[in-house]
């Protein structure tokens, strides 16, 4: 083993550029693998696992208690198909006032609970304690961490009922209440509804999540269940974001590794043919044939593991910025999300070397077959008679002839050739995915925009602090907003905490009155809201909430109700939020006064200088320049510029192995043709023009895959519905460019060994004839 192992390390050292291309793409391949797979792991690992630990509930139903007794409701635990429940809780909605605590105002979701134990949802108290004597109560927080013991003590005044009292902080992965009390302050609170949680044998799809409902609910009284909450809608929830970014890193990835295999198996192949004197040589020195291709493989060994080794290191330290936009704004509860988890480091660190051998393996192989005296004598030129026949048709045409030469090169080799037009190949393809992604990324970021100017976003008090409450009226700032200097728009938003039909979580509500511009270019479905009770949304609420433009749905907030349909569906939008008309909030909370208003600037105006007059116009508004840039747009541009970048150096570094393989081989021919008076810049012409042409094929071979898989990215974006018009970004100038892109990736890798081949001199190259 040690023979082996000199032989290898020696093997290295003669290859320092092949070793440092091999490292620098496992390097490259092992980061972007490593994200997607944090990522797809991020999706559900900490989710599952936090949900497991809280026995997190299946489905969460509310009962309508006219209809059904809680004795029926007992009786529906020992049903087949339940593991456990708990429950009936007593449920009601207790109005909540603006600016209490953390929320907008609206309505509160209130279950009566004895305790936070349970066999099914195990909520955990974070501050304070638990609800257990009359006037206290228990609010949910749904975020990381702990909002601290500062906010207990908070009085809820219930106008018509009693005054509750914080007493503590709790989560809850099942998102079953907004708050907790004990059931005698429930009986308190005139319940109207009644909750049940359940844990099913079978859980894992909807279906079979209906079916245990529908077995638990059998002999109930029609129409008693009044809403249903599965937990996989909160899974769902949990991993919209992290979810809308896997397509484009999976895509990443598979290319990555595809580029990796390839030029791998290219370096290894040029290795064995380069080395045929070098493998004689093993073999009479009594390596055997099994020992020869240990060799090249432990050559590889080291190259791939070094650069697997700082793959995983940049993966984990790229991962934490990933993750903490993918996670930013979602309500993550007790699922700990924060590093990749551990095996898929572990993954990464032995599959991607056992990934290299894999593709070295093959090659390999051919030293393995070759024997010792025929490798001796092949020593290391090339084959003869591959290509002629081709360089002698074009050697006939009017070309001239470092070119006619260059074009045909590839002819002499063309399983290499295959194998390097195919990392140009994925190389174009990855830059027109990203140049697609780009565009439609910036067009999505500029969305409302289109008229050039500048947007204010003015805050009318600071939120939880009633001293800050402006002087002015609602109707008073909107009008002072308009009147000053620039001021091409203004639209005001109120929002509150509402209840919806058969959803246990409220929803937050957008109210808007005023400009509506944005809507223009924001609706991608149906139309946008102009009445009283009609709503918008974006993909992610329609979905999760089984949802679509026409459906109908009940509103309730500050104990009315109404009736609202769906009419127009927005290109992106929050996942607990919609929006209505301001008409809708007058039929719901008419005296609820706008929290917020964005001013839409003529183009040319001084945003800074509107915001301080704004300022000036009473001491409660707070007025800021919106930031013109959008985080997801941002993460995606940057990251697949970066990945675009690595993945076509690589695909630079397998044509630069590919041109220095195959001067090596040429040597003699080169100092020939330099005999006979080619040129140094000739011979440049001639070994660039060899790959060149292979750019070009691989470009026009790249564009059409690099479309494909654009489009199968912008499609899967759970998060975001792209209009037709952000999809279809490719035009003739465009498609000119990836064209080019192909022939540019060629010449990039070809022209430093072509430079090298130039300089050489004929004695050097001549001096062992």
């Amino acid at each position: 083993m040690s023979a082996v192992w000199r032989a290898s390390r020696g093997a290295v050292k003669r290859r320092r550029l092949q070793t440092f291309v091999i490292g620098l793409v496992v390097l490259c391949s092992t980061t972007t693998v490593l994200l997607a797979l944090g990522l797809l792991a991020a999706a559900s690992g900490p989710f599952d696992k936090a949900y497991a630990e809280q026995r997190g509930a299946h489905t969460v139903a509310t009962f309508d208690t006219t209809k059904v007794s809680p004795e029926q409701l007992a009786r529906t635990a020992r049903q087949p198909g339940v593991e456990a429940a708990a429950g009936p809780f007593g449920q009601a909605v207790v109005d909540i006032p603006e600016r209490w605590l953390w929320t907008a105002g609206g309505s509160l979701t209130v279950v009566g609970r004895a305790d936070p134990a349970g066999p099914v949802d195990r909520v955990e108290l974070l501050e304070g304690h638990w609800a257990t004597a009359p006037g206290e109560i228990v609010v949910n927080w749904s975020v990381e961490g702990s909002p601290g013991p500062e906010l207990l003590g908070t009085k809820l005044e219930n106008p018509g009922g009693p005054t509750l009292t914080v007493v503590g902080f709790a989560a809850s992965m099942s998102k079953s209440a907004s708050a907790w009390v004990s059931p005698e302050q429930m009986a308190a609170l005139h319940p109207s509804s009644a909750q049940m949680l359940y844990r099913f044998t079978e859980s894992s799809t909807d279906a079979q999540l209906a079916a245990g409902l529908a077995g638990v609910t059998a002999g109930l009284p029609e129409e008693s269940l009044t809403g249903a909450q599965s937990h996989l809608a909160l899974k769902q929830a949990f991993s919209a974001l992290v979810d809308s970014y896997l397509p484009f890193m999976t895509l990443f990835g598979v290319l990555g590794l595809l580029v990796s295999v390839l030029i791998v198996g290219n370096v290894v192949s040029g290795a064995v043919v380069s080395g045929y004197r070098h493998i004689g040589v093993l073999k009479a020195l009594g390596f055997t044939p099994n020992q020869v291709v240990a060799v090249y493989l432990t050559m590889l060994s080291v190259p791939a593991v070094a650069g697997c080794l700082l793959g995983t290191l940049l993966g984990n330290v790229l991962a934490a910025p990933i993750l903490k936009v993918a996670f930013t704004g979602i309500d993550v509860g007790r699922a700990s999300v924060g590093d990749i988890d551990p095996w898929v480091s572990v993954v990464c660190l032995l599959g991607m070397p056992a990934l290299v051998l894999l593709a070295a393996l093959v090659p390999a192989l051919r030293a393995h077959r070759l024997p010792a005296a025929q490798a001796i004598s092949a020593g290391s030129a090339p084959r003869t008679g591959r290509g002629l026949r081709v360089q002698r048709i074009l050697g006939a045409t009017r070309l001239p002839r470092p070119v006619s030469l260059g074009l045909g090169q590839p002819f002499a080799r063309p399983g290499r050739t295959l194998l390097t037009m195919a990392a140009i190949v994925l190389g174009v393809t990855t830059v027109t995915l990203s140049t697609g992604l780009t565009s439609t990324m910036l067009a999505f970021g500029n969305v409302g925009r289109e008229d050039g100017g500048a947007r204010i976003q003015v805050a009318a008090g600071e939120p939880g602090d009633a001293r800050t409450i402006p002087r002015l009226s609602d109707r008073q700032i909107d009008e002072r907003l308009r009147s000053l200097p620039g001021a091409a728009g203004v639209r005001a938003r109120a929002l509150t905490q509402a209840n919806m039909t058969g959803q246990n979580q409220p929803v937050f509500a957008d109210f808007y009155r005023g400009d509506d511009f944005p809507y223009t270019h924001t609706i991608v479905k149906g139309r946008a809201p102009t009445a009283a009770g009609e709503i918008v949304a974006g993909p992610s609420f329609l979905t999760q909430r089984g949802l679509k433009v026409g459906d109908r749905v009940g509103l309730e907030l500050g104990g009315r109700r109404i009736s609202a349909i769906v009419v127009g569906q927005l290109i992106e939008g929050n996942a607990r939020a919609l929006e209505a008309t301001w008409q809708t909030l007058a039929q719901l909370a008419p005296h609820t006064r706008a929290g917020e208003y964005t001013v839409r600037l003529a183009p040319g105006t001084d945003a800074r200088a509107y915001a301080e007059a704004v300022e000036a116009l009473d001491p409660g508004l707070r007025a800021s320049v919106a930031d013109s840039e959008s985080t997801g747009t941002t993460t995606v541009v940057t990251f697949s510029t970066v990945f675009t970048v690595l993945l076509t150096l690589v695909a630079s570094l397998g044509v630069f192995n590919t041109v220095l393989l195959n001067t090596r081989e040429r040597r003699r021919d080169l100092g020939m043709l330099k005999s006979i008076g080619m040129t140094p810049r000739q011979v440049v012409v001639m070994t660039v023009t060899s790959v060149a042409a292979l750019g070009a094929a691989g470009g026009l071979l790249g564009i059409p895959l690099g479309v494909v898989a654009h489009r199968l990215v912008v499609d899967n974006v759970g998060v975001v519905s792209f209009p037709a018009h952000m999809k279809d970004v490719w035009h003739a100038p465009q498609l000119a460019a990836m064209l080019l892109a192909g022939v540019a990736i060629a010449v990039l890798g070809a022209l430093v060994p072509a430079r090298s081949a130039a300089r050489t001199t004929i004695a050097s190259v001549l001096h062992t004839e």
